[in-house]
């Protein structure tokens, strides 16, 4: 591809990384440098009403910065990756359109990977009576038991699902029960080459500080009123078994809500599922291509880390930011 032809694309700034890397501080400061709007690229930030589990930016940080992608959806009401990758691309098309720079934020990677590489989603239909037999399955031998069995048949689809994303791990069986082919297989066979002038920066640090920073992340829910928050969706009538209300941080404080659990042990176990999850994250971004990875775990040198990432966006999209005295 010449110079010329690359320069037509739309331009796409993407940052990825793990949850509690720090991704909303230095998505706010680049989108006021380099004049961009901010496109979630979080499955659950999706959700009204769930704003403490999901971690989503205060409202003055919402309001500081357009954002696009949050709280379009009531928790009852199902959101999936073409859902995504539609709605992402007519965001992109038209913030591009208004002459600022589409900025996809988030650390969903399936979501994220299929707007970069512009994936095609085939409807290969569905099939409720073998979704409910799933779902008893579930219900007589519990959840990491439908999550084995994904395992046997479609291990990558597996080591990518939590095994409490009840909804996603029947669909992945369901695609293959249809088709006769795995999901994970399907995706391998996306092209992976992108529609857009494309710059990804992912944000890395030592895992043992990242999983400090998960865990006081945690208390910091609960000090903000993540149980409150849980408290009132159940009073409205979201059902625990909702995909949304399976989320981290939403489940572990149902059952301590419902008596299962303490809330001790609540706590004890919505910290271990994220570190779980943080480390399933990497685990994708690693198999993505073109990351421009930056090492964030020097704290105290937030200034110095934002100025690589402005450094990187400025040569892959030939831009120019605001200096930081504009800022």
């Amino acid at each position: 591809m010449t110079a010329h032809q690359q320069q037509e694309k739309q331009k796409l700034l993407v940052l990825i990384g793990p949850t509690a890397v720090g991704k909303t501080r230095f998505s706010l400061e680049i989108a006021r440098k380099f004049g961009c709007e901010i496109i979630s690229g979080d499955s659950m930030q999706v959700y009204r009403g769930m704003d403490i589990g999901t971690a989503k930016a205060s409202p003055e940080e919402l309001q500081s910065v357009p954002h696009h992608l949050i709280d379009i959806r009531e928790p009852d009401v199902p959101f999936s990756v073409s859902d995504f990758h539609e709605l992402a691309k007519q965001a992109i098309r038209e913030i591009s359109g208004r002459g600022r720079l589409p900025f996809i934020v988030g650390g969903t990677g399936l979501y994220v990977e299929s707007v970069c590489y512009e994936y095609e989603f085939s409807d290969c239909g569905s099939d409720e009576d073998f979704r409910e037999q799933q779902r008893k399955y579930a219900a007589q031998f519990g959840h990491e038991a439908l999550h084995l069995k994904l395992a046997e048949q479609d291990p990558e689809s597996a080591q990518r699902l939590h095994p409490n994303d009840q909804r996603r791990i029947i669909r992945a069986l369901e695609v293959l029960h249809l088709t006769g082919e795995t999901l994970s297989a399907q995706l391998a066979r996306q092209q992976k080459t992108s529609p857009y002038q494309l710059c990804i920066v992912g944000l890395t640090m030592d895992r043992d500080l990242l999983y400090k920073r998960v865990e006081a992340r945690v208390d910091q829910m609960l000090e903000q009123g993540l149980v409150e928050e849980v408290a009132r969706l159940l009073e409205k009538g979201y059902d625990r078994g909702l995909i949304s209300m399976q989320g981290l941080g939403y489940k572990e404080i149902i059952s301590y809500l419902q008596g299962e659990t303490t809330l001790d042990e609540a706590i004890a176990l919505l910290k271990r599922d994220t570190r779980r999850f943080a480390k399933r994250q990497l685990s994708w971004f690693r198999h993505m291509k073109d990351i421009e990875w930056v090492d964030v775990t020097v704290e105290v040198k937030f200034s110095a880390h934002l100025e690589q990432i402005s450094d990187i966006i400025s040569t892959k999209l030939q831009l120019e930011g605001k200096s930081a005295d504009l800022l």
